[in-house]
């Protein structure tokens, strides 16, 4: 297993491969692989636990990109595991393209099982390769956000980066990046 870390506008940000592609990515926060606590002031270059290799430094460029609005797809390669229905999910969420939006109820549709929204959901939130299978350009049908593992507030941030019309809200107003910023990513327990 490969991994590496890289800097982001939404804190740090932990990925991992196989041999044949990234199969987990992660904001991890200020807790690295392994529950190691980094301070704020912890360089990147100095992880301990970094074992790059040539898909993750592929990676780590793309990601750069992508903060940096140079990339809007990934192409590097991918390796999710999970059951046959969440990798079926997982590749309509690649053909969201950058700046939109679709609901569960999309994705569903997208599947010929429009009525699976909810399983839809399921998939969605474990999905193990965050931002670069984008889930979060799912929102709910009525045009709200939903959750996000990654926190409503990074969802919020990726979707105004990418320039996908969000519907106005109060609550929304009120997010701070802040907030989430040194928290590791919820729901990463079925991660390896």
């Amino acid at each position: 297993m490969f991994i590496d870390y890289l800097d982001t506008p939404l804190g740090l940000f932990e990925f991992m491969a196989t041999e044949q592609g990234i199969c987990q990515a992660i904001f991890c926060g200020n807790k690295v692989r392994g529950d190691k606590v980094c301070g704020d002031d912890a360089s990147v270059n100095n992880k301990a636990d970094s074992k790059p290799n040539g898909i993750t430094d592929l990676c780590k460029l793309q990601l750069t990109e992508y903060f940096s609005g140079q990339r809007q797809v990934f192409t590097v390669p991918l390796d999710p595991q999970g059951t046959q229905f969440q990798q079926l999910v997982w590749n309509c969420l690649t053909e969201i393209p950058f700046g939109a939006v679709k609901s569960y109820g999309d994705i569903a549709k997208m599947l010929n099982k429009p009525k699976s929204a909810q399983a839809v959901g399921g998939a969605n939130g474990r999905n193990p390769i965050t931002l670069i299978v984008p889930c979060h350009r799912v929102i709910g049908g009525d045009g709200s956000l939903t959750g996000y593992a990654g926190g409503i507030e990074r969802k919020l941030w990726l979707l105004k980066h990418e320039g996908a019309k969000v519907k106005a809200s109060d609550e929304y107003a009120q997010l701070d990046i802040n907030n989430v910023i040194h928290k590791r990513q919820a729901k990463t327990q079925y991660l390896r």
